[in-house]
């Protein structure tokens, strides 16, 4: 990738900031957040399959605080919502831990903080080849039109590739898109290959071939996951919500776990898609059960914060090795930026 399209991100990402902040400080970005004492919960959600879907089609947060308007915004991607965190117009997400690790790291240095783990990346998320491109491996990317959208985790997830594959990623044609872009120069035949996370992923696949998965890549060292996040000033404004928010989650993993059918049938109605449909694309996700999330592995438990911080700090150093952000966050601040307080309460039996 040319080294002159990071200086352009940059500039369209301050552009875009500026237009959020503008909105904002012209009172459009108000709830919860906005330190006015509103009683609104602002959630940036993506149309993946996971158990916020489910919470939101079931309702259960609104039904736990009835006092407050939950508002359910759609993002396409991490970058989005890293930018509505910014302007302050957003309090609670699911987000990809790329997006997290830049998040976190300078210059944006978002004040937001890791409250759960909604999904381990699978087989969910993939590099997924066009028919007829003669791409059967992933060396065979050189010089082709490959897209993705940038600072997520499939972006990540395709730098990690290219790394262990010994590809130089500038010598491919490196295309940030959003996944209804991705799939509309996939049908063009504008985009030789693609790395993207369900749904998109699964219309891709009429018509290409998976050449690694997120779960093949995990399984050498660099796994990703879709945690939630939540604004550092609204979890102190509002400490109500967050245990409501994380029973509400476990519940969903609880229903994925136990009940596969009615969770498919909650995805599908989400998504547009049928039950059976959502079924098998939950099935390509890897999902905790609730008291994983304390595990060590995971966010741990107070005073013992578990190894979450730890893969965020991988995720940022790679991101500064592939020269995508110029330095990683301490592993200390990363750890501070986990909030295990009360997650043991919120998945215990």
């Amino acid at each position: 990738m040319p080294r002159s399209r990071g200086l352009l991100r940059i500039t369209s990402l301050a552009a875009a900031l500026g237009s959020l902040l503008v909105m904002t400080a012209c009172g459009q970005g108000g709830g919860g957040d906005g330190g006015d004492g509103g009683k609104t919960i602002r959630i940036a959600y993506q149309a993946f399959p996971s158990g916020d879907l489910i919470v939101k089609e079931k309702g259960w947060l609104e039904k736990a605080l009835p006092g407050y308007d939950v508002k359910w915004t759609k993002f396409d991607s991490g970058a989005s919502i890293n930018t509505a965190f910014v302007a302050g117009s957003v309090d609670l997400a699911a987000i990809g831990s790329s997006p997290v690790a830049r998040g976190l790291s300078a210059p944006l240095n978002i004040p937001y903080e890791v409250t759960w783990v909604l999904d381990v990346a699978g087989d969910n998320e993939a590099l997924v080849a066009r028919d007829g491109s003669k791409i059967s491996s992933v060396k065979d990317l050189e010089g082709k039109k490959v897209a993705t959208p940038f600072s997520s985790t499939s972006h990540y997830s395709l730098l990690a590739a290219l790394d262990k594959a010994g590809v130089d990623a500038s010598k491919v044609q490196l295309l940030d898109l959003e996944p209804q872009d991705i799939l509309a120069a996939w049908t063009r035949g504008d985009i030789d290959a693609t790395y993207v996370w369900l749904p998109t992923l699964e219309e891709l696949k009429k018509t290409g071939k998976v050449i690694v998965s997120s779960r093949e890549l995990a399984a050498g060292g660099k796994p990703t996951l879709d945690p939630g996040v939540a604004s550092t000033r609204f979890l102190k404004a509002h400490p109500d919500v967050l245990p409501a928010w994380r029973k509400a989650q476990a519940q969903a993993l609880d229903l994925i776990h136990d009940d596969p059918d009615a969770a498919s049938a909650a995805v599908g109605k989400q998504l547009g898609i049928s039950p059976a449909e959502a079924g098998s694309q939950l099935k390509q996700g890897i999902f905790l059960k609730p008291a994983e999330q304390a595990d060590a592995k995971w966010l741990g438990t107070t005073g013992k914060v578990g190894g979450l911080a730890d893969n965020l700090r991988s995720a940022a150093q790679f991101l500064v090795d592939q020269k995508q952000i110029d330095a990683a966050p301490d592993i200390e601040d990363l750890r501070k930026a986990v909030h295990v307080e009360g997650l043991s309460d919120a998945v215990s039996p």
